[in-house]
């Protein structure tokens, strides 16, 4: 099932069924059927055939089956246990965990890729190309015996699973599948690295050797990164617009001034010659700045894939052409159509106006792909380019190209960890909130794992690589970042979907206006009205601040924006903000601050300010990841700190030091047992109740005397809450989704009116989880602030990053909330709102004057008041419609953006 349509199809044909009962779960895939007869699947399943390609699976028939490893393929309902506790044994049911060792099943697609043997020649979206012959019949969803059909629908002789039926749908599916969607880019190969594609795959996986713009739908080309994730090209693309708009610019400026002034100044040369000048300044414009907006809009007429570019190249051409004609042979022009001195019209400055504007837009559009590739870099600077390899015990420092599965690495304190790997000697304290996102650093012993990328604390030790290259973790999120940033389409621009149907209607009515004119015109002039009032109209159609509609929208918006906190990279995000149903967030740092707090002090004295004092002293010399939330406390409470003496950091424990000739403790509590300090059992009880609100908690003491404890937290943002509430009163879903634990991501959920959240969540998680919504049809956005967020930002529709959060996060989304405040996605909702209303604005100004306009090029008023097409009426148009452009979009400044 895809949709609620599927589910309420599926339950109306089962519960129309004699003695059945059915309850549809869309959500997990599933029905529950409740008879007072035996239920036989096969007549049930014939019913659904009935009303589309649905099929009921017992799960209990085709669990635990046991599947040779050389019959082995990859679908995406099969799962194996990583460390293989029951051999060959695979499941059949997502999220489970081992009934052996508990850890969560892996889809059998990570084992099979990492072994060219076991790699599958076929799947469900890639069929096998006799299939289309045996309609009717049926095969093995998982292809045990390749391309083998069955006449029977029995069970697979192999993997017992049940068989399909070969049907057209399946068919259709299977040969759109092998194409690319909107949603879904291609492997890049070696091949591909360094080439271009078209970010709509209009033709498949073709790709282009330079960035000459789609010949379907004119759109800029993307390059495909090289094989280290690189692609400079975004950089490129942006420095060649900026300098041909520059230039453009630099030349429209004095055309513009002599056409439209020459109205008002008396220019103290000839009119001829200030023609000529005009022509000269307009060709650098032509045929170096805007020849790929021409060459585009050609492409597009070729193709008949009608778009912006089309309307720009035909206006523009025969404009160009017809002040050449004007120029070179003045007398062709009728003299109801010359200027008040009765000069030959030109249109040299409409040329440079609309080629200027238009590559304006596309400089905008370029600075936002310039970013696309910055996340990729940020992330790979987090691993280091050298280790320190052991070697028979002596250290030496190699490239990280070097490092093999099995070497042992030293790391030293502060260093990033160089791959993935188990600690084998020593302990340390890791910083993993770039992968997690979680603001407290985790003590690693002997035999825990460690991860590339995160950060050593304060000691040495030696780990086994275990994972090098393409198998990181930190290499993985920098695939998962890099495919979904090519894999998320553009949305078509509204001046395209007004393009395919504007442009046929104009060329329409310019042959329209030929033909009446070749019949009626004045005798002997016929085929010269004609020509020249079909130009006129190819001219005037042409909006000249069509190029302006959406970027003056989108630089007012983004002013507005960035007034209120909010950074938006680019139209698309906030177009699609306006439809968003889904919001998935990250917790730490999103919902709540990112740091751990003192949150409370709880003594057995009724001496608050004494454990503290004690607390700070010690931490002073503690490198302990909570040291710096007790330093903050007893500032704020302006308690100073005592003298210390004999100080000492026992790892995984706490501390401990002599303060006033008293022996004091502060850590867990093995840090007690282990000096034989026994816990009261009140305050025991206590402990045990913070802890169950997900907090942590450090307990002091003094000799043999237990004081009170002191717990910390992440506290919740003050206007998280409101933010929340706000976001489900307008509909949308809020899913957290948190890599830390089930308490404190229930503690946090319940505190906001959450109904949804999941727990020990890893990147792939949270991407997947986005995935999983995208197909169901649903408009997701995503918010986070950390590395572990950033390949589901990339992924979403909408990715919006904590502006207190990290480089790589900011870098894989398109908007940035500067004060890290949730409220900004219920301000961007606002915002995308009224700048898609001012858009569509614009584009009405930017046609309405131009339309009035055509009728009067056509001639309509020459009949009545002997009036054709002038130079002043076009460039009144063409000034009217940038005009009112511009005012409208200055409107977007007085949005009022605050929530209530």
């Amino acid at each position: 099932m895809t949709c609620s349509g599927c589910q309420k199809k599926i339950s109306e044909k089962l519960n129309s069924l004699e003695n059945i009962n059915a309850e549809i779960d869309l959500e997990n895939q599933s029905a529950m059927i409740t008879s007072n007869k035996e239920i036989n699947l096969n007549e049930l399943n014939k019913s659904l055939q009935e009303i589309g390609n649905y099929k009921l699976e017992d799960p209990n028939k085709s669990e635990n089956t046991f599947i040779k490893p050389q019959d082995r393929v990859s679908p995406s309902s099969v799962y194996y246990c990583p460390m293989e506790c029951e051999g060959e044994k695979v499941y059949f049911k997502q999220g489970e965990r081992c009934p052996v060792c508990n850890m969560f099943l892996v889809p059998i697609e990570e084992k099979l890729a990492k072994d060219p043997n076991l790699k599958p020649t076929f799947s469900k979206n890639n069929l096998p190309e006799n299939f289309k012959s045996h309609l009717g019949e049926y095969y093995c969803p998982m292809f045990c015996e390749g391309e083998k059909i069955y006449e029977d629908k029995v069970d697979c002789p192999i993997c017992h699973m049940h068989l399909e039926e070969i049907t057209v749908d399946l068919l259709k599916n299977s040969e759109s599948n092998s194409s690319h969607s909107d949603h879904e880019a291609p492997k890049v190969t070696d091949e591909m690295a360094g080439k271009y594609y078209c970010p709509m795959f209009c033709e498949g996986d073709k790709t282009y050797n330079s960035n000459v713009g789609c010949p379907v739908c004119g759109m800029d080309l993307v390059k495909y990164p090289d094989k280290n994730g690189d692609s400079e090209d975004e950089d490129e693309t942006f420095k060649i617009l900026k300098r041909k708009f520059i230039t453009s610019l630099v030349f429209t400026i004095p055309v513009f001034i002599l056409s439209m002034g020459r109205m008002m100044i008396d220019f103290p040369f000839s009119h001829q010659i200030q023609s000529y000048i005009e022509f000269t300044l307009t060709l650098p414009v032509l045929f170096y700045s805007g020849w790929f907006v021409m060459k585009r809009g050609f492409i597009s007429f070729k193709t008949w894939n009608l778009n912006m570019f089309s309307l720009i190249a035909l206006g523009v051409s025969a404009a160009f052409i017809f002040s050449i004609v004007a120029l070179i042979f003045p007398d062709f022009v009728p003299h109801e159509i010359r200027g008040h001195g009765h000069e030959s019209p030109l249109y040299f400055e409409a040329v440079c106006v609309i080629i200027t504007l238009v590559i304006l837009g596309q400089l905008m559009e370029a600075l936002a792909h310039r970013k696309t590739g910055n996340a990729i870099k940020e992330l790979m600077n987090l691993s280091p380019d050298e280790a320190n390899l052991m070697i028979d015990g002596e250290e030496k420092r190699v490239p990280l190209s070097e490092i093999k599965i099995g070497d042992l690495l030293k790391v030293k304190p502060g260093e990033k960890i160089p791959v993935d790997g188990k600690i084998t000697d020593g302990n340390s304290i890791v910083n993993e909130s770039m992968i997690t996102g979680e603001p407290i650093p985790v003590e690693k012993n002997i035999d825990d794992k460690v991860t590339s990328g995160t950060i050593n604390g304060n000691q040495v030790f030696v780990m086994k690589a275990e994972k090098v290259g393409d198998e990181t973790l930190l290499s993985k999120i920098i695939k998962m970042v890099n495919d979904a940033s090519r894999s998320r389409a553009p949305i078509q621009k509204l001046t395209d979907k007004v393009a395919k149907v504007f442009v046929p209607t104009v060329i329409l009515v310019a042959v329209i206006t030929f033909i009446i004119w070749q019949i009626f015109g004045p005798e002997g002039k016929k085929s010269l009205f004609a020509f020249v009032n079909a130009v006129a109209v190819l001219i005037v159609a042409c909006p000249c601040a069509l190029g302006l509609a959406t970027p003056m929208s989108l630089m007012v918006g983004i002013g507005k924006g960035a007034k209120n906190g909010i950074l938006i990279k680019n139209a698309d995000a906030l177009e699609q903000m306006n439809k968003v149903n889904v919001l998935i967030t990250d917790k730490t740092g999103t919902l709540t601050e990112g740091k751990p707090s003192v949150e409370h002090i709880e003594t057995l004295n009724n001496e608050p300010n004494l454990i503290l004092k004690l607390a700070y002293s010690l931490n002073q010399n503690s490198e302990h990841p909570l040291s710096n939330a007790v330093i903050k406390k007893a500032k704020d409470e302006n308690i100073s700190a005592e003298k210390v003496s004999q100080f000492e950091n026992i790892s995984g424990k706490g501390v401990k030091g002599i303060i006033n000739g008293k022996t004091v403790y502060l850590g867990n509590e093995n840090l007690l047992s282990s000096n034989e300090i026994q816990i009261p059992e009140n305050l025991k009880q206590k402990a045990i109740e913070i802890q169950s609100k997900a907090h942590t908690i450090s307990y002091i003491a003094q000799e043999n005397e237990v004081l009170g404890l002191i717990s910390f937290t992440d506290k919740i943002k003050e206007s998280s809450k409101k933010a929340v509430q706000l976001l489900l009163n307008d509909g949308i879903e809020v899913i957290m989704m948190t890599g830390d634990n089930e308490n404190t991501a229930k503690a946090v959920a319940d505190a906001l009116g959450i109904k949804h959240f999941k727990a020990n969540c890893l990147p792939k998680d949270k991407l997947n989880e986005v995935k999983k919504l995208q197909q169901q049809g649903k408009i997701v956005a995503m918010t986070g602030d950390g590395i572990n967020d950033s390949p589901a930002l990339a992924q979403s529709n909408i990715g919006v990053a904590m502006g207190t959060g990290t480089d790589v996060a900011i870098e894989s989304a398109e908007i940035t909330l500067l004060k890290g405040d949730l409220l900004g996605v219920a301000k961007a909702k606002i915002l995308s709102e009224k700048l898609l209303k001012n858009i569509k604005e614009n584009l009405f100004f930017a046609f309405v004057y131009n339309v009035l306009g055509i009728p009067i090029a056509a001639g309509l008023l020459y009949p009545f008041f002997g009036i054709l097409l002038s130079p002043m009426i076009a460039a009144a148009a063409m000034s009217f419609s940038s005009l009112s452009v511009i005012l409208n979009s200055l409107r977007l400044n007085s949005v009022d953006m605050n929530v209530k």
